[in-house]
């Protein structure tokens, strides 16, 4: 079905930005979700569709065959938190290289709320350098041989450039929650002495839990506020650069019997979340909860995808459903392609994240240049960022921008997500917005286009979804 022409007259007047329908008025004052109007954005895996607001359909009492996706919002699940990325210390290094103006409008257009702009709500830091900074460092970095249990030495100063960008970023959006994880200590702190590898020697297990303290109250000082760390991005991967190798109950006994205790000491309220890794290990998260000390300390588990299923977020939610569960990083690559990236990061990292209980579903870098730079030795060479900044007046987004976009720029931090059925070939979840706003996003995994009824409330919207696509839509 075709609306070329309706589609003219209907958005007579409005303006693009990087494949975004900009309005005169933003989603929120717009009336989406008003009366029988259906509104919908879309994005289409050939990429000739990206983030675009299509002509809105009618809840109507339509007679068809067309396959039902249910929505019920009596039926109610966890809260959400927000969506968005790691903002790397590489991502600030080429944002940076902007020009004032550009910069500026990249900032705003990332982390504003207004009708150009896709609303991330949650970001995620490295404690130190992840593999994504120019170089490696901790906050306290000591020549070789030496070491400082007092950590008269730490300081926040090689994130100086990051902490900036971060107030600049809470200026926007002031509520705009944060996770932190270490990839390494200090060096001084391991059995290896090296950055790559190694372990967190048990000595120095009380000094690493007030390195934590040190970095949540610096960040604090700065007027940043951590809502939640964890103690170790990907554990059970010491061949990054940096990285650490922390099994289950290393990470155990850190937890209970040092940075829960450490945090409860300086009244430090910032989450503890447990693992940070693959969901093809949730019995590392598992036998950590199932310990009734570091049980009280901990607020949940954080995951990643890069090899098991989505699922494993369900099986630990089943076994503790107190606790809550945060999907923290997926990363897109220089192989892959838009659609392949689009539509199985649309039905696994958001889609499938929500629906296994996820409060947040985070991809990775928010920024890099286009030889997927800066990176440290060893660190990840073919990570893309959802933009790419060519140069001081150019970037463009990549599809981690609008696989994000599709929900942080509809489901704002305290939604709730509700109940939506699926089919074969669609995958979808649905929220509750805080105004009242009914959101469903919808991915097509077949190649060909799929028409489908909406029903809600007694109503029936009639949709056709085009092969290999994704839609957000608001009533």
């Amino acid at each position: 079905m075709k609306f070329h022409s309706l589609y003219s007259f209907f958005f007579k007047g409005t303006a693009l930005l990087g494949g975004v329908v900009l309005f005169p008025l933003s989603c929120t004052s717009m009336g989406a979700g008003k009366g029988n109007n259906v509104q919908y954005w879309l994005t289409k895996g050939n990429e000739s569709v990206k983030l675009q607001q299509q002509v809105p359909v009618r809840f109507a009492d339509p007679s068809n065959n067309f396959q039902n996706i249910e929505v019920d919002d009596t039926q109610k699940f966890q809260y959400i938190d927000g969506f968005g990325y790691t903002l790397t210390g590489g991502s600030v290094e080429v944002i940076n290289r902007l020009s004032p103006a550009k910069r500026k409008a990249l900032l705003q257009e990332l982390f504003g709320d207004d009708k150009n702009s896709v609303a991330i709500s949650y970001l995620r830091l490295s404690i130190g350098a992840s593999d994504l900074d120019g170089e490696v460092f901790s906050y306290d970095d000591l020549p070789e041989g030496q070491t400082d249990p007092a950590l008269s030495k730490f300081s926040l100063e090689k994130d100086r450039a990051l902490i900036e960008m971060l107030k600049e970023i809470l200026e926007i959006n002031p509520q705009i929650k944060i996770i932190a994880a270490p990839w390494s200590p200090p060096v001084w702190m391991k059995d290896n002495g090296k950055s790559k590898g190694g372990s967190l020697k048990p000595e120095f297990y009380k000094v690493y839990a007030e390195y934590f303290a040190k970095y949540i109250l610096g960040m604090k000082n700065e007027g940043i506020a951590i809502d939640a760390v964890t103690p170790q991005n990907e554990p059970l991967h010491p061949g990054n650069n940096p990285s650490l190798l922390m099994l289950s109950e290393q990470q155990r006994d850190f937890i209970k019997g040092y940075l829960g205790p450490v945090f409860k000491s300086k009244n430090i309220k910032t989450k503890i979340v447990v693992y940070d890794h693959n969901c093809n290990k949730p019995e590392y998260a598992l036998d950590i909860l199932k310990d009734p000390e570091a049980y009280r300390y901990i607020d949940g588990s954080a995951f990643h995808l890069y090899e098991g299923d989505i699922s494993a977020l369900s099986t630990v939610h089943n076994a503790f459903p107190d606790k809550n569960l945060y999907f923290t990083e997926q990363w897109t690559g220089a192989k892959g392609t838009f659609n392949e990236d689009l539509n199985w990061h649309m039905k696994n990292v958001v889609i499938g994240s929500m629906r296994n209980w996820s409060r947040i579903a985070l991809e990775w870098n928010v920024a890099n240049d286009p030889q997927y730079k800066p990176h440290t030795d060893g660190g990840c060479t073919e990570c893309k960022g959802a933009i790419t900044v060519s140069d001081s007046e150019n970037f463009t987004r990549n599809v981690s921008y609008y696989i994000i976009a599709h929900a942080s720029k509809f489901v704002p931090a305290g939604s709730q997500r509700i109940a939506s059925s699926q089919t074969e070939t669609l995958s979808t979840v649905a929220f509750k917005t805080p105004a009242g706003k009914t959101v469903l996003i919808v991915q097509n995994g077949n190649s060909s286009d799929e028409s489908f009824n909406i029903k809600y409330n007694g109503k029936t919207a009639s949709v056709v979804l085009s092969g290999n696509s994704a839609a957000t839509y608001v009533f």
